[in-house]
C-alpha cells in the first residue's frame, strides 16, 4: 500500500513539475484584429517561447507577443523593425533602419504615413504591425520597453492550414534582399 501511495505522490509531483515547466517556457496566445495581416489573422492560436529571450536579445524582424504601452489588460503581437541605438524612418511606405531602405516580404500594404528620423533609447524596441495601415503600434509615438516583451511567437497551431513555425525575417536577409534588388535594377539599367 505504501509503494503505490509512493507512485501516486511521484507522479502528481512529475506532473506538477511539467505543468508549471511548461508554464515559464511557453504560452498561448491568440491574435485579436487585423494588425499582422497577411501573415496573422483575427482568432489564430499562436504559442509564444518566453524562454528564448532569456537566451539572447530580441532581433530585427522578431514577431513578439508584449503588454500594451496602452493598457495591462492586452497584449499585442507587432514585429520588431529598430533595436535599441537603432535609426528608424518612415518615408512614402519604405521603412529605413540606419539609412537603409528594408526589403518587407511580410507586408501586404505598405504605410501610408511618414516618420521622421527617430533614434531608438536603450532598453527599448520599435515595433510595427504587419498591416502597416490599421495598426496601432510605434509610429503612434510609442515604444516596447525590454521588459514588457512576454516573448517570441514561436508556433502557429491554429487554424489547421496555419500550422508550423513561425518564419524569422532578420534585418540581414531584408538588407541582403534589398542590395540584390538594387543591384538587378542597376544591371537592368546597364546599356549593351
Amino acid at each position: 500500500m505504501k509503494a503505490f501511495f509512493r507512485e501516486i505522490v511521484i507522479t502528481a509531483i512529475l506532473a506538477l513539475v511539467v505543468f508549471f515547466g511548461i508554464q515559464a517556457t511557453v504560452q498561448t496566445f491568440v491574435v485579436v484584429g487585423p494588425s499582422m495581416l497577411p501573415n496573422f489573422e483575427d482568432g489564430q492560436r499562436i504559442l509564444v517561447s518566453k524562454i528564448v529571450y532569456r537566451l539572447h536579445e530580441p532581433q530585427r524582424g522578431d514577431v513578439v507577443v508584449f503588454q500594451s504601452p496602452t493598457s495591462r489588460r492586452e497584449d499585442y503581437i507587432k514585429r520588431i523593425i529598430a533595436l535599441p541605438g537603432d535609426t528608424v524612418r518612415v518615408n512614402a511606405g519604405a521603412v529605413y533602419v540606419n539609412g537603409t531602405k528594408l526589403h518587407e516580404p511580410y507586408i501586404a500594404n505598405p504605410a501610408d504615413y511618414t516618420l521622421k528620423e527617430l533614434k531608438i533609447p536603450e532598453n527599448n524596441y520599435f515595433v510595427l504591425g504587419d498591416n502597416r495601415r490599421v495598426s496601432n503600434d510605434s509610429h503612434n509615438g510609442w515604444l516596447v520597453p525590454r521588459q514588457k516583451i512576454i516573448g517570441k511567437a514561436w508556433l502557429s497551431i491554429w487554424p489547421p492550414d496555419r500550422w508550423g513555425l513561425i518564419p524569422d525575417y532578420h534585418l540581414s536577409e531584408q538588407l541582403a534582399s534589398s542590395m540584390s534588388s538594387m543591384q538587378l535594377t542597376y544591371k537592368v539599367r546597364q546599356p549593351s
